[in-house]
C-alpha cells in the first residue's frame, strides 16, 4: 500500500515526447540543399556566360587606331570606357607563346582623358557606331563574387538544421545529453520488477543512503560510488536502475556511453564533466550509463595505439569517479553484458567496486514476469502462467515480454478477443525455431530422410536414461531449421553430471545414425548436430575434465571472442604431443556417443518405422506420443508450452535444440 501511495505522489508527466516529423524534416532538408547546391551551380555557369567576352580578344588602343585608320573596323560597340568592334578582316596578334593568332572581334578601352578626334575618325571609315549606357554598378560581378561566400552559408545552414535535427547545437555540443528523470517523473518501483531478489537486495543499500544517508553515515559507513549491473541482454539492467531512483525519489540522469561520443576531439570528455556538474547540483542524485563497455574497454590495447577519444573520455569518467574532487551523493550506476572486457580501473574499489549480477530468472520469477505482463492482456481460463514459465526456461524478461506480445499478435490475427494457449504455443515456436516456411515444398524422398532424422533424435532422447525428456518432434520447415526434436528438462540444471553430457551426445548423433542405419548414407541435414558435437565434447575434454585420458586437467580452449584489442591471438599452453592426444579423446567420446546411438536404432528398429511413419502422417507429435510407440511411461506429464532444454553451457542459451539444418 505504501508502496503505491509514493508511485501516486511522485506521478507526473512522462519524460517529453519526441517530435513528430524530426527525421523527415531531416531528410528534406538535405535534398532541398542539394537542390539548392545544383541551382546556385547552374547560376554560376550563367553568369561566366555572360560575363565572359564572348570570343572578343583584347588589344591596346593602339592596336584598334591602326586598325580603324587603315579602314579595317566596321563595327563598334561603345559601353562606357569599353569598346567591342568587328573587323573587315582578320587581323593577328602575338600571344605568350610568340605564336600569330587571328582575331575578328575585339575589345579595347578608351583612355579616361578622352579622344576627341575618335568620333571623326569613325565617321571618315564609315564604321557602324553603336552605343549604350555604362552601368555604374554591376550587380552580376558582384553576386559572382559572393557566390562562394553564399555557398558556405547554405553549407552552414544545412550542418545547424541538422544539429537542430538531432537536438544538438554547435554552442552546447560539449554539453551532456543525459535524459532528467525527476522526482515526479521517477514512478518505477521495485514492485514493477518481478525476480532478481538478490540485486534487489544489494540495491536496497543505495536507496538507504539516498532516502536516509545519516543511517549509514552514523555507523562510519560509506556507500559505493559506483554500481555495476552485470547479466545477459533483456534481464531488466536499466529498469532495476530506474527503480532505484524511483524508490529513493531523487533524480535520475540516464545516458547511454555512445552519447558521450562525437566526431569533434575533446566533446566525449567534455560531455562526462557537464553531466557530474548537473549531477551534483541536484544531488543526492543518480546518474546511470547503459552499455558502459563502449566507452570502457581496457585502455592502450589493440592496433590503433593508446591516445584516442575513446580512452580520453574513459580517462575523464575515471577521474570524475574517483579523483581529487569528490563526488559527494552523486551515486553512478552503469550496465554491461560484456564485463570481461572493462578496463580494470573502472573496477577498483572506489569507483565502480559494486557488482550486481542479474541473472536470468528462474522459474518462479518467470511466473512473477508474466503476471505483470499479462495485466493489461485478455488471457482465457485456460492458460496457465505456471505452464508457461515451466515452458521456458532461459527465457529473459524481455523475451517473456515478447512472447505475450507475440500471442496476442496471433490472436488479433485470427479476430480473437482473448489470448488462448495454444497461441502462446505458437508465439513460443515462432520465437525459438523462426516462421513457418509455408511455401517450401519437399519432395518424397526428401520428408522421409528428414522424418527419420528427427526420429531417430526422439528415440533415442526417449530410452536414454539421462536424457531430457521428448515434449515435441516436427518436420515442419521453421526458420532455417528443416525439422526440430525438443527436449524439456523436468526441472531447471545448474550442475551437469557426465552421464547427462554422454547421453546428449548421443542424442545429438540420433539423427545422424538414423540416416546410415535406413539409407546408408548421409546428408547435409546433420551438418548443426555434428558443429554441437564437436563444440560439446572438446568442452567435456579441455574444460570440464569428463575425458578417460585428461580426467583432471581443463586445458581451456580459445577465448569466446578471438580478438578484444588485446592481442590477435591466445598461445596455447600445452604440447603438439597434448594436442593429439586431445584430438583422439574427442574423437573417441565423438564415436562412443555415434556407437551408443546406433545401438538404440537397431535396438528399436521396428519403432524408429512407426515413429518415422507418424511424422510423415501428420508432421507433428508430442513427445507423449513417442513413449507410447516405446511402450514407455513418463512419471510425470510435461506442460502445454515448452521450448529446447537448458543450454549445460553451450550452444543456444534456452538450450537443447536438435534440428536438421536447411540443406545445400
Amino acid at each position: 500500500m505504501a508502496t503505491k501511495e509514493k508511485r501516486d505522489k511522485r506521478k507526473g508527466s512522462a519524460s517529453r515526447p519526441r517530435l513528430p516529423g524530426v527525421n523527415d524534416g531531416a531528410s528534406r532538408g538535405r535534398q532541398g540543399f542539394i537542390l539548392w547546391f545544383v541551382l546556385m551551380s547552374l547560376a554560376m555557369f550563367w553568369m561566366w556566360s555572360l560575363l565572359d567576352s564572348g570570343g572578343f580578344t583584347e588589344v591596346s588602343y593602339s592596336t584598334f587606331l591602326r586598325e580603324l585608320e587603315a579602314g579595317n573596323v566596321e563595327q563598334v560597340t561603345i559601353t562606357g570606357q569599353q569598346l567591342q568592334g568587328t573587323l573587315r578582316q582578320p587581323g593577328t596578334r602575338l600571344t605568350a607563346r610568340q605564336d600569330s593568332a587571328a582575331y575578328s572581334e575585339f575589345v579595347t578601352y578608351v583612355p579616361s582623358f578622352g579622344d576627341d578626334d575618335l568620333m571623326q575618325t569613325l565617321e571618315e571609315q564609315n564604321v557602324e557606331v553603336v552605343t549604350k549606357p555604362a552601368s555604374e554598378f554591376n550587380w552580376w560581378i558582384v553576386l559572382l563574387m559572393g557566390l562562394p561566400f553564399i555557398l558556405f552559408l547554405l553549407l552552414g545552414y544545412a550542418f545547424f538544421s541538422r544539429m537542430q535535427s538531432q537536438g544538438q547545437s554547435l554552442f552546447s555540443i560539449n554539453k551532456s545529453r543525459a535524459k532528467l528523470y525527476d522526482r515526479e517523473q521517477a514512478t518505477t518501483m521495485f514492485d514493477d520488477v518481478a525476480g532478481a531478489e538478490g540485486a534487489k537486495e544489494e540495491l536496497e543499500e543505495v536507496v538507504t543512503y539516498l532516502s536516509r544517508p545519516e543511517a549509514i553515515q552514523q555507523l562510519g559507513g560509506k556507500v559505493p560510488k559506483g554500481v555495476l549491473l552485470i547479466g545477459p541482454p533483456g534481464t531488466g539492467k536499466t529498469l532495476l536502475a530506474r527503480a532505484v531512483a524511483g524508490e529513493a525519489g531523487v533524480p535520475f540522469f540516464s545516458i547511454t556511453g555512445s552519447d558521450f561520443m562525437e566526431m569533434f576531439v575533446g566533446v566525449g570528455a567534455s560531455r562526462v564533466r557537464d553531466l557530474f556538474k548537473d549531477a551534483k547540483e541536484s544531488s543526492p542524485s543518480i546518474i546511470f550509463i547503459d552499455e558502459l563497455d563502449s566507452i570502457g574497454r581496457r585502455r592502450g590495447a589493440g592496433l590503433g595505439g593508446g591516445h584516442d577519444e575513446r580512452e580520453q573520455t574513459l580517462n575523464q569518467l575515471l577521474s570524475e569517479l574517483d579523483g581529487f574532487e569528490p563526488s559527494e551523493n552523486v551515486i553512478v550506476m552503469a550496465a554491461t553484458n560484456r564485463p570481461d572486457i572493462l578496463d580494470p580501473a573502472l573496477l577498483r574499489p572506489g569507483r565502480f567496486d559494486r557488482r550486481v549480477t542479474v541473472d536470468l530468472p528462474t522459474q518462479r520469477d518467470r511466473v512473477a514476469i508474466l503476471r505483470i505482463h499479462a495485466r493489461e492482456k485478455p488471457l482465457s481460463d485456460d492458460t496457465d502462467l505456471e505452464k508457461i514459465a515451466r515452458g521456458t526456461p532461459g527465457f529473459s524478461g524481455a523475451d517473456l515480454e515478447n512472447l505475450l506480445n507475440e500471442a496476442a499478435l496471433l490472436a488479433a490475427r485470427e479476430q480473437m478477443d482473448r489470448i488462448e494457449p495454444r497461441h502462446v504455443g505458437e508465439a513460443i515456436d515462432k520465437i525459438i525455431m523462426g516462421l513457418e516456411r509455408k511455401g517450401l515444398v519437399l519432395t518424397e524422398d526428401e520428408r522421409r530422410m528428414l522424418a527419420y532424422h528427427e526420429a531417430g533424435h526422439a528415440l533415442v532422447a526417449a530410452v536414454l536414461e539421462h536424457a531430457d525428456p521428448v515434449h515435441k518432434v516436427t518436420i515442419v520447415p521453421r526458420g532455417r531449421a528443416m525439422g526440430v526434436t525438443q527436449q524439456l528438462p523436468e526441472k531447471e540444471k545448474y550442475i551437469y553430471r557426465k552421464e547427462y553430457m554422454l547421453d546428449r551426445l548421443a542424442v545429438m548423433m540420433g539423427g545422424r545414425a538414423a540416416e546410415d542405419l535406413i539409407f546408408g548414407s548421409a546428408t547435409s541435414g546433420a551438418e548443426n548436430d555434428l558443429k554441437q558435437v564437436i563444440q560439446l565434447s572438446r568442452k567435456m575434454v579441455l574444460d570440464w575434465g569428463m575425458s578417460d585420458r585428461f580426467q583432471n586437467i581443463a586445458f581451456g580452449g580459445q577465448p569466446e571472442q578471438m580478438f578484444l584489442g588485446e592481442q590477435i591471438s591466445q598461445r596455447r599452453e600445452y604440447s603438439e604431443e597434448t594436442a593429439r592426444e586431445v584430438d583422439g579423446e574427442i574423437e573417441k567420446i565423438i564415436e562412443t556417443a555415434y556407437r551408443r546411438a546406433m545401438e538404440m536404432l537397431e535396438k528399436y528398429r521396428s519403432e524408429l518405422d512407426k515413429i518415422a511413419e507418424r511424422l510423415l502422417e501428420r508432421e507433428e507429435m508430442p513427445g507423449d506420443e513417442v513413449l507410447d510407440i516405446l511402450g514407455l511411461d513418463r512419471a510425470e506429464a510435461e506442460p502445454d508450452q515448452a521450448v529446447p532444454a537448458g543450454s549445460n553451457g553451450v550452444g543456444d542459451v534456452r538450450g537443447e535444440q536438435i534440428t536438421e539444418k536447411e540443406k545445400g
